[in-house]
């Protein structure tokens, strides 16, 4: 198990731990040590608003690890994502038990509005934490096993994987929207009150929450770059750059396909989970074709093969989303366009190409320096 350990001896993995524990503390001590009113005080929506940040950066490092590492360009992650949010979200319904609006132990809100007599077979379980969060995993790693044996073991690649991709998350958003699915249609699920008996509309579960999802990211973070620093990394590698070579070779090429693949969609699930008590809903628009193209966005503009990129483009791009649609709504859409032209033309690399290139070029100067002071001072002497 050498191997888990061996990304903490990266000077980048180090780095960006680093960064991020000292984003987590200081967060945490002007949310809660600064008073409010002052000047650097962080309030709770600020809070939860780099929650979703960080869920999001989660979700574009899984998407990150199968196509930076190994070329497969999935338009369909925002179904893993948006499956762990509704596990998350059955939970979090079922917490609500006689509280809701007609006032049923068992039964949300709109099942009773709906009509149903009992709970459907699949929410059985969902009242315990243990269960709902093992299904946070399973749920998306299930469809991920079974959707990437059917593909990769028929070898089908490329765009035509990506199309596919598409059309499941595109499935799934319709099945989602039927009321006779049980996961609330239209609306989806909502109205959370609390989460392992903390109020959900308390600061300190607020606080938690961002604490959790930013660990959770560091976590997630090093068990990829574990993964792409192995041997089975390396394969994957050679499987992205030459595929047919790799399997003359001798390498079942598959196997690895199909294994990353479900590691992948069970992050992108945990971040899915994550996700769903900060924002406070879940509903069929996350399987949106959509969505899953931004996630590409994300990775493309910090930065592809990189993993800490995927987390900047995450963050940038969300927080400009925010700002836009606050300011000027109909614009998003435009400024994310030519953000992603912009980048492509003139940073192809994203924006962690950008700053691999300033670190070789101070260094590259660094050297120049000192290699040319001792031949200065030996044609003076």
């Amino acid at each position: 198990m050498h191997w888990l350990g061996r990304p903490f001896t990266e000077r980048s993995t180090q780095l960006f731990l680093g960064v991020l524990l000292a984003a987590l503390a200081l967060v945490t001590i002007l949310h809660v040590a600064v008073p409010q009113g002052h000047p650097l005080h962080v309030s709770a929506y600020t809070v939860n608003l780099l929650g979703k940040y960080l869920s999001y950066a989660l979700l574009a490092v899984a998407v990150d690890l199968i196509w930076g590492y190994l070329g497969i360009l999935s338009l369909g992650h925002g179904a893993f994502f948006a499956l762990g949010g509704y596990a998350m979200g059955m939970y979090l319904m079922r917490q609500i038990g006689d509280r809701g609006v007609y006032g049923h132990p068992e039964l949300p809100d709109f099942m009773v509005f709906l009509n149903w007599d009992s709970l459907p077979w699949y929410w059985t379980g969902f009242d315990m934490a243990w269960f709902a969060f093992i299904m946070v995993l399973l749920a998306p790693g299930l469809l991920a096993l079974v959707f990437g044996f059917l593909a990769f073991r028929s070898r089908v690649t490329g765009v035509y994987l990506s199309i596919i991709t598409q059309a499941l998350t595109f499935a799934l958003m319709l099945a989602f929207f039927r009321n006779e699915m049980g996961f609330g249609g239209n609306n989806g699920l909502t109205d959370f009150r609390d989460i392992l008996g903390f109020s959900l509309r308390s600061d300190a579960t607020r606080l938690g929450l961002f604490i959790a999802t930013g660990v959770a990211l560091a976590v997630g973070y090093v068990l990829c770059r574990a993964i792409v620093g192995s041997k089975l990394g390396r394969v994957c590698v050679a499987t992205r750059d030459a595929e047919a070579r790799t399997r003359f070779i001798g390498y079942r090429v598959e196997r690895f396909q199909l294994f990353v693949f479900v590691v992948s969609a069970m992050l992108a699930g945990l971040a899915g989970a994550l996700y769903v008590p900060q924002v406070g809903i879940i509903n069929p628009s996350e399987f949106s074709p959509v969505f899953s193209i931004e996630i590409v966005l994300w990775v493309a503009l910090g930065g592809r093969a990189t993993l800490y990129g995927a987390v900047i483009g995450a963050i940038l791009v969300n927080y400009a989303k925010t700002v836009f649609t606050g300011v000027m709504p109909d614009a998003w859409l435009f400024a994310l366009g030519a953000m992603f032209v912009l980048v492509t033309v003139f940073l192809p690399k994203g924006v962690a190409g950008l700053l691999a290139y300033r670190v070789r070029r101070r260094k590259h100067r660094g050297e120049d320096g000192d290699s040319t002071t001792p031949r200065g001072t030996e044609v003076s002497a």
